[in-house]
């Protein structure tokens, strides 16, 4: 249960738009930042209830030699097999909601009155429930795919294919209630944002 007066803000974009650089500016703003992919981490650490149901479903063998989940080896698991997937997102997404919920809710306790939820596949993921309103960090398609050759030191046809598995940013515009172009120079959109919050989170 989420507590009252709190404003959760979806924070999401594709791949290589700088989702990470604006959750950054709101960060320095003093906002909260949860950052989904950090909490499908935490939720599977060792000793965590959600490893043991991982390994109760997937075997031991997805347990490196550390004691931490062996990603690799249950990606190789999960990546053709849809019931497979269905079935460790069940075990996971519940697990993120509650740790989600419980940041929300200390940063509440803590008298913060605006979250953002950072999630890649916020959309996708079909979790958009969990968020008051969606704001969607987006570039040009020919910068998204300079950025991401250069971020991951990849070839063009590896970006452009990496880029055609993910839902168009296009679309992924159409459900935010904000749209944050990143496109231009750090300054530029540092700009933009100090606008945005000015007016959304201030005013």
């Amino acid at each position: 249960m989420r507590p009252a007066g709190i404003r959760v803000i979806g924070l999401t974009g594709g791949i290589a738009t700088g989702k990470s650089s604006v959750a950054r500016f709101f960060e320095e703003q003093g906002a909260t930042v949860i950052d989904a992919d950090l909490l499908a981490r935490d939720v599977v650490e060792p000793g965590s209830s959600g490893l043991a149901e991982v390994l109760a479903a997937f075997g031991e063998g997805v347990v490196a030699a550390d004691g931490t989940l062996d990603r690799k080896r249950l990606g190789g698991m999960i990546f053709s097999d849809g019931s497979k997937r269905r079935q460790l997102e069940g075990i996971l997404h519940p697990e993120i909601r509650r740790l989600a919920e419980e940041r929300i809710a200390k940063a509440a306790a803590s008298g913060q009155r605006v979250v953002f939820y950072m999630a890649p596949l916020l959309i996708e993921a079909g979790v958009t429930g969990r968020v008051d309103e969606i704001w969607v960090v987006t570039v040009r398609p020919e910068v998204q795919l300079e950025r991401l050759m250069l971020r991951d030191r990849i070839s063009r046809d590896e970006a452009e294919r990496i880029i055609a598995s993910q839902m168009p940013l296009a679309e992924k515009e159409r459900h935010g209630r904000i749209v944050i172009d990143n496109s231009e120079t750090p300054a530029e959109t540092r700009r933009r944002l100090t606008e945005i919050w000015a007016k959304e989170i201030e005013g």
